[in-house]
């Protein structure tokens, strides 16, 4: 008796390549309409000058972000706080209205396999000899053709992972240090790394990054209902499908809108059917859109067989108005009104913010002494941050204790644009208030006030709490 045949099981189901339709059309407009203005501001703006300097800096090493005429430092994170809950408020009001607009017009993964994939047009031409050079063995034209491809893949990653980079390193430092041959190890590392990963994604991953990788498909379902205006695809008009020729009555043939083409299958980036409703893996990029209007067109039916509709409104076949006017309810005026509102106070926070900021570190090597004449002596270390692109003057006083004056330094300090610096500061008491405190820790405070150079900037004055050490 022979034994049980084994069977191997594999617990990875392979995904078949997505070869996608090139589609023209009005919402195809807007995608390259998005691809060149994300480009442009992202390869543009690090060669932007500003002030004699880049207009976009994140000097990680000074440890200042350099933003046109925006000066931020490391205490300026609540700015990056706002902007993030403005960011996350725009996300749920546009998912609110319209589902995945971030995903399928302006996201990075979009926008970089929109780019890739007219390279490899361009390279191995459409969609149909696409599918017949992948099928074929081997040869100099097939060699010729996916070298040529990966070479622009390539270039345009890397040319990608030095922009990157020049965000966080003068650009034109960063490109004679590449003319000349003398990168970094850090800067070759995260130009290889930002630069692979965009080949990686755009080239290679693509639509898995949408359907696996990001989390936005897993949630989107809890931002949208059914009044949000989605991706449709009209069954009571387009079923039952059947192929038909242009001359046929559909009528008469007991046929829908729909031919059953397939092409908004085909120009699907994620290799969806859209006619089998919503689906998690749709990215809102409406390819489909465009193209079932083109065939609607030749076959001389009325367009929108998939459009953007409401749930409900293709169920209780609402006019577009009735739908637009649903689309505005109450959840998404509320995300409106917030979303106004954190904008309105970030913005308003940044015009009215202090043009310097301070931090006081006390001197750990010498926290409180008596010197002469018992005359207490403390010592504290002030980082003074100049948060504006000219030069400005300030004095130092303190305050909160009788008999406390400040020794060093005297006069005025001066710092240099955008200039950060440490300040050695003496402070000390007299022995008589010291004797009426006793020892201890005194909370007192230290007056930092901006004086004007030519008497029209108006001054600014910062408080800063610390205390003063009375040793026993």
């Amino acid at each position: 008796m022979s034994g049980p045949e084994l069977k191997t099981i594999s617990l990875y189901a392979s995904e078949a390549k997505i070869y996608p339709r090139a589609v023209h059309g009005w919402f195809a407009v807007w995608r390259w309409v998005l691809v060149w203005a994300t480009q442009l501001l992202f390869y543009g703006l690090p060669w932007l000058s500003w002030n004699g300097r880049q207009a976009v800096l994140f000097d990680l090493e000074a440890r200042r972000f350099l933003i046109f005429d925006l000066i931020l430092y490391p205490q300026d994170f609540i700015y990056l706080t706002a902007l993030l809950v403005v960011s996350a408020f725009a996300l749920f009001f546009f998912t609110a209205v319209a589902g995945r607009l971030w995903c399928g017009y302006a996201c990075p993964q979009t926008v970089y396999t929109e780019i890739f994939l007219w390279i490899e047009r361009h390279t191995e031409g459409d969609r149909a000899s696409r599918m017949r050079l992948d099928r074929s063995g081997w040869t100099a034209e097939k060699a010729l053709r996916k070298g040529g491809k990966h070479a622009a893949w390539l270039a345009v990653s890397l040319w990608t992972g030095f922009s990157f980079v020049g965000y966080f390193e003068p650009i034109r430092a960063l490109a004679a240090s590449t003319a000349q041959g003398t990168l970094g190890g850090w800067e070759i590392f995260w130009i290889l790394f930002y630069g692979l990963a965009t080949y990686g994604n755009a080239g290679y991953l693509r639509e898995q990054v949408c359907k696996y990788m990001c989390p936005y498909a897993r949630f989107q379902s809890a931002m949208i209902d059914r009044d949000t205006l989605i991706i449709s695809y009209d069954a009571a008009r387009g079923d039952p499908r059947g192929p038909r020729s242009k001359k046929a009555d559909p009528a008469a043939a007991g046929l829908g809108a729909c031919v059953d083409c397939h092409q908004c299958v085909q120009v699907c980036p994620t290799g969806i059917d859209i006619r089998k409703g919503l689906q998690y893996e749709c990215i809102g990029c409406a390819a489909c859109i465009d193209v079932c209007n083109d065939v609607m067109d030749k076959f001389g039916y009325e367009r929108g067989l998939i459009r953007y509709a409401t749930q409900n409104g293709m169920q209780k076949h609402w006019t577009s108005a009735r739908q637009w006017r649903r689309v505005l309810r109450p959840r998404v005026l509320v995300y409106g009104v917030i979303l106004l509102a954190v904008s309105g106070a970030l913005v308003g926070s940044l015009a009215v913010r202090m043009p310097f900021k301070v931090d006081v570190v006390r001197d750990r090597a010498s926290l409180a002494r008596e010197i002469e004449d018992g005359v207490i002596e403390n010592v504290y270390r002030l980082q003074i941050m100049n948060a504006e692109e000219s030069s400005q003057r300030f004095v130092l006083d303190a305050g909160g204790l009788d008999g406390l004056r400040v020794a060093v330094p005297r006069g005025e300090l001066t710092l240099a644009p955008a200039e950060a610096r440490w300040v050695t500061v003496s402070l000390r008491l007299s022995p008589e208030a010291a004797r009426g405190l006793g020892s201890g820790a005194h909370p007192m405070h230290f007056s930092i006030r901006r004086v004007s150079f030519d008497g029209h900037a108006p001054t600014r004055e910062l408080i800063e709490k610390s205390t003063f050490i009375v040793p026993r």
